[in-house]
């Protein structure tokens, strides 16, 4: 990522529901970014360990996850992302994932990101809500102290008082002045946490923040994409309809193209 090369998309389900789904949408997304030639990661969770209630739907399991999505690069090839969120999953994920992603709640967590790191795989780390772009180089320390260079940063939005988010698109050029590969997380940028015992959102802003921030020179876009979002076993308010994103993301790509054609990044107001 980054140096001015098209735009790398990042997408899948919020949580393995069944084999079938798994397969159905990393096939069709594979196919939609390969019709528009851009890259594609394909992104999921076997667990999702910090549900707002513990009577939530968490996943299948570390043994059963990854063998399904094992099936997933076998059978397309893709390049796949996957949470974790304890030091004993980062040998066994490593093994299928081709990037670690540690998740915004646990950004800080040093233990964590060093053996996530020590495995040589890219790790991602999410940006918590509550911490600034101009902390990066010190998450960023803790993978490249393993001796393991390969860190990128995911901006989702900062918390906002109670039960809210809000993105500073600042974040993704602070962050690419570090050096670090950007991405922005549609998404999760949208949710409203901890509503009524689950996390809401409203998916209807995934397009507009998408366009800002490949506007403001995003390296990569992160976005949860399920067949029938309203009936999704996690975070169903803001997933993206696996139907739309053939749609959305050639007009990402227009804006992507418009951007690096300046020279990789958006015009600068001053002087």
């Amino acid at each position: 990522m980054g140096g001015g090369r098209p735009l790398v998309f990042i997408g899948g389900p919020c949580v393995i529901e069944s084999e079938r789904m798994l397969m159905r949408t990393a096939e069709s997304l594979a196919d939609v970014c390969e019709s528009l030639g851009i890259g594609f990661v394909f992104k999921t969770s076997y667990d999702k360990a910090n549900r707002t209630s513990v009577r939530s739907f968490r996943g299948v399991g570390i043994r059963a996850g990854l063998k399904m999505v094992e099936s997933v690069k076998r059978r397309l090839g893709v390049p796949i992302l996957l949470d974790v969120h304890k030091e004993s999953e980062c040998g066994p994920v490593s093994a299928v994932a081709d990037i670690l992603q540690i998740p915004a709640f646990l950004c800080r967590q040093t233990d964590l990101i060093q053996s996530a790191a020590r495995t040589r795989r890219v790790v991602n780390i999410k940006k918590g809500q509550f911490l600034p772009p101009t902390d990066a180089p010190y998450v960023a320390e803790k993978v490249t102290s393993t001796g393991n260079p390969n860190v990128t940063f995911t901006e989702r939005g900062a918390s906002f008082g109670y039960g809210n988010l809000v993105v500073d698109l600042r974040s993704i050029q602070i962050i690419r002045e570090f050096g670090f590969p950007a991405i922005f997380d549609a998404t999760h940028s949208v949710q409203m946490p901890g509503a009524a015992g689950k996390t809401g959102g409203d998916r209807r802003f995934v397009p507009l923040l998408s366009r800002a921030a490949v506007a403001a020179g995003v390296d990569g876009l992160f976005m949860e994409v399920h067949p029938n979002p309203d009936r999704a076993k996690s975070d169903s308010a803001n997933q993206m309809p696996l139907s739309h994103m053939r749609t959305l993301l050639r007009e990402l790509i227009e804006i992507d193209r418009l951007v690096k054609s300046r020279g990789g990044k958006p015009s600068d107001a001053a002087p």
